[in-house]
């Protein structure tokens, strides 16, 4: 992070460098408060999400038709993140309900399993589908990012390098 300070401050000056600083600040402010504020409410009427701001969205049981446990490996391991599924074929992470290393959660299975007893509970066996795995499911963040580096690699080569 220095080395990208004494580069922002050598190519645009202090003034720029600090617009840069600041602006950054003002971005990625509110982006990590409304992040730390995320949770989920379990109840008879249903699941309430809630990502930061408002009241959050209520999805009813009968229209939750699966849930689920995700795992996606890093460099720093593995993390975990409740899903569950709805009618129409959408998707919802449970924001509050994640384990990971850098996030640890010591009852998170503990919270899972009380999330899928309420929607048993709460729910028809027979509205219970098991949704099939989709493009989406396969990738991974290393196959992010390695699609990512080609991306800005062919843009650069594309726009910024001369032609010969």
């Amino acid at each position: 992070m220095l080395v990208e300070g004494a580069a922002a401050v050598s190519q645009f000056g202090m003034v720029g460098a600090s617009w840069i600083l600041g602006g950054t600040i003002v971005l990625l402010t509110p982006l990590a408060l409304v992040g730390s504020r995320g949770w989920s409410r379990i109840g008879a009427d249903g699941i309430t999400i809630c990502w930061g701001l408002g009241r959050g969205r209520t999805y009813p049981w009968h229209a939750i038709r699966w849930i689920d446990k995700r795992k996606t490996q890093s460099q720093d391991g593995s993390a975990y993140a409740v899903r569950m599924f709805l009618e129409g074929g959408r998707r919802r992470s449970l924001p509050g309900l994640y384990h990971s290393a850098l996030h640890p959660a010591d009852d998170f299975d503990e919270q899972f399993q009380r999330v899928v007893n309420w929607w048993e509970l709460s729910t028809d066996p027979a509205g219970r589908v098991q949704p099939q795995k989709q493009f989406r499911d396969r990738l991974t963040p290393v196959v992010i990012g390695a699609v990512v580096v080609i991306v800005v690699a062919a843009v650069v080569a594309l726009v910024i390098l001369p032609p010969h």
